[in-house]
């Protein structure tokens, strides 16, 4: 045999050094893999997250008919778009949270806002309470309707990529309503002023329970489709009314925690009040499409 020379043993020595790195190389890569593998959908936040808000702006209409009766008289509903025109200056958004305190039970809360007004002249007189506001003369009207929910929800079918929940809860809704211009006012005991300038002021405060039912579907790593919706009708305390929401939209989340939504809200509502704030009755709707911003971690 050949003795070994110092070359070959340095050479020995390199080479099995740098298969020693190779294979640290190699472990590191196939271990790495299967962690970015597992690593979650942006999506998938929306399903699993312990905190979810939406914060979105809306393109839509308002339909208001309400009517507010007198001392001696039951007047007639006023459509606030048909007689007043739209509004120019009108604010609308909305704002939703879900808090799952465990995968299956959720706490949501839903604020609405929708503020505006509008002006014209009238072409006939316009019964309100106990003012009647004059055919001829320019007639403002304020409306500002907002919306308080408090849900518990409550997870009946969890897949990974999908999730159906039943809720229940407490709508608190309230309108206020305000005409401004020429008007008469009939007294108690049926006696009309002269017109004069005039401002009255309604206040409909009505919380209404209500019952419902969401969906959310993951259909892709980065999207993500629900709709949601609300019912009931009850009587209580001096006050009747329905409710019914509905609400579908699809949700691109661009990145971790991030994402943006497009939807569709319809809401109706009909509430009859007897009480000294609001003796009258009101028909509410609202529809439209709703650009939105959520935010989940």
């Amino acid at each position: 045999m050949f003795p070994r020379t110092r070359s070959f043993e340095m050479s020995h020595r390199a080479t099995r050094s740098l298969k020693r790195v190779i294979c640290q190389v190699g472990l590191t890569l196939l271990t790495a893999v299967p962690v970015a593998a597992q690593s979650p959908p942006p999506a998938q936040v929306l399903l699993t997250g312990p905190f979810v808000i939406n914060l979105g702006a809306f393109l839509f209409g308002t339909d208001v008919k309400a009517h507010l009766n007198g001392q001696s008289a039951t007047n007639p509903d006023v459509n606030f778009r048909d007689t007043f025109g739209t509004a120019r200056d009108a604010t609308r958004w909305r704002a939703d949270a879900l808090w799952r305190m465990t995968p299956t039970q959720h706490l949501r809360v839903l604020y609405f806002d929708n503020r505006s007004s509008s002006a014209r002249v009238l072409t006939k007189n316009v019964s309100w309470g106990d003012y009647t506001f004059q055919a001829g003369s320019n007639v403002s009207a304020e409306n500002r309707f907002n919306i308080l929910e408090l849900g518990y929800e409550y997870a009946f079918l969890r897949r990974p990529t999908v999730e159906v929940a039943g809720t229940v809860g407490i709508h608190y809704m309230r309108l206020g309503l305000k005409l401004a211009g020429a008007a008469t006012v009939t007294n108690g005991q049926g006696t009309v002023s002269q017109p004069a300038f005039s401002t009255k002021v309604a206040n409909l405060p009505a919380p209404l329970p209500v019952l419902g039912v969401r969906a959310g579907w993951m259909i892709a790593p980065t999207w993500f489709v629900e709709g949601q919706g609300q019912f009931l009708e009850v009587g209580f305390g001096g006050i009747k009314g329905h409710v019914l929401d509905l609400r579908a939209g699809t949700n691109w989340m661009f990145r971790p925690g991030w994402g943006l939504g497009l939807g569709y809200n319809h809401f109706g509502a009909g509430v009859t009040l007897t009480k000294s704030s609001f003796d009258g009755g009101l028909r509410m709707g609202y529809g439209g499409v709703q650009l939105n911003l959520i935010r989940a971690f």
